[in-house]
């Protein structure tokens, strides 16, 4: 039964998450002032990265491809996606004139906010209280995720509100995103089968197991861009606000 609605579950998250990324490219290019063809293009562009990049993840997700390695010299193909698809993002953004243009043109509301669909993560302590994932991966992952994405929307409502502490708002809710991020993936490897397996030895965590393996190797990489991006901007105001000083 759980099975059934993991894998319901993952598509619809893998549905949404591209969903909202496109729309948030078409907002930043009304606000840059592209032209109608530069936005369909950097949409289409961006929506064929996303199928091609979900479609190769959830076939080898489904081969055990994308299992933590059983030794210390093994190929560790998972994190190919993790900081792989998350490098292929960021450079969408810098490494083109048109993927510039977009982030000058997107607000850091749009951005932080893109946090909030990280509550995702409750699935996590759902799969702890049927017993199918170990509490030492579920209960930091999930709490972290959950976390994340409350911070994400506190910062993006500090935004829209123009509160003095927005800024710091926005600071707090990237920190606690990318802790989140660094303590899951060190858990789950320590919970997973693997060179570095060395608790929940006889309920292994199924992380890295078709379809939670997109995870680590779809939804992750997005929202460290996300973070990326936001990290980028505020230091971008940082210096802005230095010169105008």
């Amino acid at each position: 039964m759980f099975s059934t609605f993991l894998e319901f579950y993952v598509r619809a998250f893998a549905t949404l998450l591209p969903v909202l990324a496109v729309t948030a490219v078409a907002v930043a290019a009304h606000r840059a002032g592209l032209t109608r063809t530069s936005t369909v293009v950097a949409m289409a562009a961006l929506g064929l990265l996303f199928g091609l990049w979900y479609a190769l993840a959830a076939r080898l997700g489904e081969l055990g491809i994308l299992m933590p390695p059983e030794t210390v010299t093994g190929v560790p193909y998972i994190l190919f996606f993790l900081f792989g698809g998350t490098a292929v993002l960021v450079l969408f953004a810098l490494a083109t004139a048109a993927g510039r243009k977009l982030l000058a043109g997107a607000d850091q509301r749009e951005i932080i906010v893109f946090q909030a669909p990280r509550v995702m993560g409750v699935i996590f302590l759902v799969g702890w209280a049927v017993g199918d994932i170990p509490w030492q991966f579920a209960l930091p992952a999930g709490v972290g995720d959950i976390w994340a994405g409350i911070a994400g929307w506190q910062a993006y409502r500090a935004l829209e509100a123009g509160q003095d502490n927005a800024t710091a708002l926005v600071w707090r809710a990237n920190i606690i995103g990318l802790l989140d991020f660094a303590v899951a993936v060190l858990t789950g490897l320590m919970t997973s089968v693997g060179f570095l397996h060395v608790m929940a030895i006889e309920n292994p965590n199924i992380i890295n197991n078709f379809p939670l393996v997109l995870f680590p190797a779809f939804f992750v990489p997005i929202f460290l861009a996300a973070h990326v991006f936001s990290i980028m901007k505020l230091r971008s105001s940082a210096r802005l606000s230095a010169v105008s000083a």
